[in-house]
Parts: structure tokens; C-alpha cells; sequence
């Protein structure tokens, strides 16, 4: 993910290898991280159980907050797509019976926004 993305708050894929290092220890029995995707100190993980929103708080980022979603909380999700000259896509996820998306995230083209579709398609549908 190039800096100028990340400064944008765009995400890119998070490198497999350094989710299972770094977030291993958040996992239930039978749990696996199936893909990842990191802002700058940000990163959200779906396993094939939930999604888990990392948020690194504070200037030295030493204070995390691990948010977990279970996916049958997740009532719907919307991807848009990114046209010819913008930059990113967007990933809206509604919990529950929220009148407003509870999570909105935006991707850079390096992400393949249809595989993330399949993802949450896989486990909420």
C-alpha cells in the first residue's frame, strides 16, 4: 500500500504472515483469519467467524481497541465500485437494524472490492 493511499485512508490487503503473527491471539477454537486489510495503524480482519476492526488509538498507537462483528449481526453491506480516475472503493456495513451504516471503510485499487463482496456474501447471506 503506497503512503500517499494510506494517508488518503484507503486500505490495502494486509499481508497474511503479519495478520496470523499479530492477531493469532484473538482467535476462538476452529477460528482462521481468512483475509486482512490495513490503514495506516488500522486493520480489520475477516476470519470465517467474524470480522475483527482493529483500532490503534492515540499518538503512539500503544492503546488498541479490538472491535469484534459477528456476521449474523450484519443485517446488509454495500460495495461501490471505483470509476477511471478515482482512487478508491467503499465497503458500508449496516449491524443489525442501524438506519445508517455502522461501518464504512474505503479501499485502494489494490484491492479487489469483488472478493471482499464474495467474503462477506460467504458468511452473511
Amino acid at each position: 500500500m503506497g503512503l500517499f493511499s494510506g494517508l488518503l485512508g484507503n486500505a490495502g490487503v494486509a499481508d497474511p504472515k503479519d495478520l496470523i503473527k499479530d492477531y493469532s491471539n484473538l482467535l476462538a477454537d476452529g477460528e482462521s483469519i481468512e483475509i486482512g486489510f490495513k490503514l495506516i495503524r488500522d486493520v480489520f480482519v475477516f476470519t470465517n467467524k467474524r470480522l475483527i476492526l482493529v483500532d490503534k488509538q492515540g499518538i503512539t498507537g500503544s492503546k488498541v481497541e479490538y472491535l469484534s462483528v459477528a456476521y449474523r449481526s450484519i443485517s446488509r453491506f454495500s460495495v461501490e465500485t471505483s470509476g477511471h480516475f478515482e482512487l478508491d472503493a467503499e465497503l458500508k456495513i449496516w449491524v443489525s437494524s442501524e438506519l445508517n451504516p455502522s461501518i464504512v471503510k474505503k479501499f485502494n485499487k489494490q484491492v479487489n472490492i469483488y472478493d471482499l463482496q464474495r467474503i462477506l456474501a460467504q458468511h452473511v447471506l
